[in-house]
């Protein structure tokens, strides 16, 4: 069964609802009552009023700033505001490189998030990001760097990227790579 990103993070919103003894909503009217918006000021204001962990307090801030901004953007909204005003000439691009990562098999599962696209398995096997209004990024996770100058090693989330602009660029190699990384991640 593959990791599924958002049912983990609402098992861990559960746990930190059960160890605070407060849902996240009456964390929210908490936020709210004391002002607080920015999101780096929520974490802290989670942190030192309720001890909570860095990572912790991320999570639960991100959820209270989604109620008190009236809940959380669909996955539409997300992936229209990453290819919002000049990056929308890389939507084009942006729909030939997510169907090639779609079409590699039935169990791929797409999220969209607020900064880029992640295709997933067992574990992640693709992320798509608009970095400027000029490129796309395709992270794959490689066994090896394949001998092309397009692609490079790149170390954090993703083994390997390459940068795309056009549809026309996303080629039979690009499609390979897709489908070896896909390979990998089950």
């Amino acid at each position: 069964m593959p990791t599924d990103p958002k049912a983990q993070a609402e098992s861990q919103l559960r746990r930190i609802e059960e160890s605070l003894g407060k849902t996240a909503a009456e964390v929210a009217d908490e936020v709210g009552r004391n002002g607080i918006e920015r999101h780096s000021e929520v974490v802290a204001f989670l942190k030192a009023t309720h001890g909570l962990t860095h990572g912790n307090a991320n999570l639960l801030a991100q959820v209270v700033r989604e109620r008190l901004a009236g809940g959380p953007a669909t996955p539409e909204e997300l992936l229209a505001a990453q290819y919002a005003g000049p990056k929308a000439a890389l939507l084009p691009a942006y729909n030939v490189l997510s169907a090639v990562a779609e079409g590699v098999g039935p169990d791929v599962m797409k999220v969209v998030q607020k900064t880029g696209v992640s295709f997933r398995r067992k574990k992640q096997f693709a992320l798509i990001q608009a970095p400027s209004a000029k490129r796309l990024r395709l992270g794959l996770n490689l066994d090896a760097t394949p001998d092309d100058p397009r692609i490079v090693a790149t170390s954090g989330m993703c083994t390997h990227s390459v940068d795309l602009a056009t549809p026309d660029e996303v080629d039979a190699d690009v499609a390979a790579w897709v489908r070896a990384s896909y390979d990998r991640a089950g």
